[in-house]
């Protein structure tokens, strides 16, 4: 039976943490001290009893206006809450608010700046989550991938990213912009919170699975077709990272020659979908979005219907062929981001480092613990097989153990 904690202090323990922090990274749309005192009246006692939560601000909540980055939908209020804040609720996680993002999940940034420096970006379009994660304000953040919107703020703001498999999570209550690809996922501070989370979302009961550490017996390697394009420190990084693995595994480079064209085909059916689910806020509020969104409208309004059918054919090629690669290697190590994260008037960062493991839905774990001279947060990929989710868990528990500890940011 699971104790439940003084509701009382732990609500006043997250108020406390948020007052401190949020007036500098700016990283909730919404939250209200007041509703946190009421919900934690109501706690229930669960496998996540005492943990906090925010909740990226393309999830419905009943509590907080959801208005996906954008001024079209200022002050939308929801009903419900989606299912994985129900989820999370029941199994007695506290709700601190809705977390920023970046307008519908793309690459208009929000306020949210980088704990590590606030002159820089804390990534897109996870970004609130990932930061209120990075400076102790939340436990646990709702994010979404559809490129890199998860895997590249776990990586600029020195944390864990777990980017599950595709369809692992249920999406009701959540507004995506290519269902292809979008993909719910956590970030959070280490391993075992990302468990604990994934019990809870995986199924409509939580389940009460305690991973074991495992250490992969064979990691490969993957520089990736476009490591050129990735700085001096990511390289310095994830070289430093296979290195400090190879000490106690083998490990080996391993080339993807053969799914070079896997970024232009994510690029081809996101942009084609994104077209389809912001059909009615380009016909009707086109003056409401930015240059960003319209021109991805644009580009997905080019593409036909053939070459999106002969995109997805193609991408689920490429799927087989990465099986295939797990046959060989228990797990994938790549980039995850091209490099530490850029200054706020540089944008959010590229997405390319994840383009290609998102088309092919394989569940991703960002790992902190790497940095550069200058101590920015410089995150590495753990790469798992398709479905076999646990496993890629458990493997990231070990490299946990491996890779270089890192201090909580102060904020």
């Amino acid at each position: 039976m699971v104790m439940l904690p003084d509701p009382t202090v732990i609500a006043e323990n997250l108020i406390d943490t948020i007052n401190k922090h949020e007036g500098k990274i700016h990283a909730f749309t919404q939250y209200n001290p007041e509703q946190i005192r009421r919900d934690a009246a109501y706690l229930s006692a669960g496998s996540l009893t005492g943990m906090s939560v925010g909740v990226k601000d393309i999830v419905e909540t009943e509590a907080y206006f959801t208005e996906y980055g954008s001024g079209i939908y200022k002050n939308n209020q929801s009903r419900a809450d989606a299912a994985c804040v129900t989820l999370l609720k029941q199994a007695g996680a506290l709700v601190a608010g809705k977390t920023v993002t970046t307008e519908f999940a793309f690459f208009q940034p929000g306020p949210t700046v980088n704990p590590y420096d606030t002159a820089r970006t804390p990534g897109g379009s996870s970004s609130g989550s990932a930061a209120a994660v990075a400076c102790g304000m939340v436990d646990i953040g709702i994010a979404s991938q559809t490129a890199a919107s998860l895997t590249r703020p776990a990586s600029y703001c020195g944390i864990v990213g777990f980017k599950p498999s595709y369809v692992r999570y249920n999406a009701a209550g959540v507004k995506y912009l290519a269902p292809s690809f979008d993909a719910l996922g956590v970030v959070t501070r280490d391993v075992t919170s990302a468990i604990k989370a994934d019990n809870v979302l995986k199924g409509p009961k939580s389940a009460s699975v305690e991973l074991p550490l495992q250490k992969p017996k064979r990691i490969g390697f993957c520089k990736t077709p476009w490591w050129s394009q990735g700085d001096a420190d990511m390289h310095q990084a994830l070289q430093s990272a296979a290195d400090l693995f190879g000490q106690h595994t083998s490990l080996e480079e391993v080339d993807l020659a053969d799914f070079e064209e896997g970024a232009d085909l994510h690029l081809t059916i996101m942009s084609y979908e994104a077209a389809q689910s912001l059909a009615w806020e380009y016909t009707t509020k086109r003056e409401q979005i930015s240059p960003q969104i319209a021109a991805l409208i644009k580009a997905g309004q080019a593409i036909t219907r053939q070459d999106y059918e002969e995109a997805l054919a193609k991408a689920q090629n490429l799927r087989q062929k990465a099986d295939i690669l797990f046959e060989t290697y228990d797990v994938l190590l790549a980039p995850a981001a091209p490099g530490v994260a850029p200054l706020l008037e540089e944008g959010t960062g590229s997405p390319l480092f994840s383009r290609l493991w998102t088309l092919l839905y394989l569940p991703s774990l960002t790992l902190p613990g790497m940095v550069n001279k200058a101590g920015l947060p410089i995150g590495v990929q753990f790469l798992g097989r398709y479905g076999v989710d646990e496993a890629l868990l458990s493997y990231g528990l070990w490299a946990e153990q491996i890779l270089p500890d890192r201090p909580l940011c102060s904020g």
